[in-house]
């Protein structure tokens, strides 16, 4: 019932609210970050799921456990990102810039990549259906028509965009932590038979992915907000994304507890590098306290 009704509801808002926020400015900017948008995109879309398949190696992990991150991996960072650069100080138009591009990319990249990992993973006494052409409509449905409503929205309505943007924005992110929640409670035993094999792999994957992220970044001479903007986007993924696929689309609760799990497990390193990139802040705030 979560992730056949709720999810793909809160989904759609949570999408809607980047559509509302996003401007043909914002597509146009990319012409002004073509190595920074080059980098990301192919950061997130070769590198990543390589190093995806490299941790489920690594730990051994069972094989629908494994491919829950690995699909993962194949869902790149949605409006959680942006958020997390602003408050990272990093490069905010970078990081939107990259969402619009990957907002319009992912609805069709994920399902056939989906498809053919399944493929190429399963063993022949090993079946899951997987229903490509209604995941390409779902997701078309729940990730790209939101956001081209909103950016509509926005363009014939500014003054009313402006006013409710907040309240939607906000209304998203309470969705989005209501489903966590939801999904969590409903699957807690679960969770907890699960979660002594995933927390390991969970951190070494956001780890590596943000050291990647600010690797490529480095390696492209990129400034310090454009790095910090590869290491958010390259290194938190859409967990939403990932729940939809695996649990609404394909019904199978223990890749839904990988993807579940990193969402979850993401939010420390995410805010351990907004702590340190705020450190100067917090440090002045105590002197003054003191």
């Amino acid at each position: 019932m979560i992730t056949q009704l709720f999810l793909p509801i809160a989904l759609f808002i949570i999408m809607l609210s980047v559509g509302l926020a996003l401007t043909l400015a914002d597509f146009k900017r990319v012409l002004k970050y073509p190595k920074a948008v080059f980098l990301g995109i192919t950061a997130q879309f070769f590198l990543l799921p390589l190093l995806g398949i490299a941790v489920v190696w690594i730990f051994d992990l069972p094989i629908m456990l494994a491919l829950g991150l690995i699909i993962l991996t194949l869902a790149p960072g949605g409006a959680t990102s942006n958020a997390i650069t602003l408050l990272a100080r990093g490069d905010a138009a970078l990081s939107v810039s990259l969402t619009a591009l990957l907002s319009l990319i992912t609805p069709f990249t994920l399902p056939l990549m989906t498809a053919l990992l399944l493929k190429v993973t399963l063993e022949d006494d090993v079946s899951i259906a997987f229903p490509v052409g209604q995941a390409l409509m779902q997701m078309l449905l729940i990730t790209l028509v939101p956001v081209l409503i909103g950016m509509v929205f926005r363009h014939r309505y500014l003054a009313i965009t402006l006013r409710i943007e907040k309240a939607i924005r906000h209304l998203a992110f309470l969705l989005m932590v209501a489903t966590v929640i939801l999904l969590v409670v409903s699957r807690w035993p679960m969770l907890m038979q699960v979660l002594p094999l995933l927390y390991l792999p969970v951190f070494t994957l956001v780890l590596l992915a943000m050291l990647t992220g600010y690797g490529v970044a480095v390696m492209g001479r990129l400034d310090d907000p454009q790095r910090v903007s590869l290491t958010i986007e390259v290194g938190l993924q859409n967990a939403g994304t990932a729940l939809l696929v695996t649990g609404a689309l394909l019904q199978n609760a223990e890749m839904s507890a990988s993807a579940l799990t990193y969402g979850v497990l993401m939010q420390l390193p995410a805010f351990a590098l907004i702590a340190w990139r705020n450190r100067d802040v917090f440090f002045r705030q105590a002197k003054v306290m003191t």
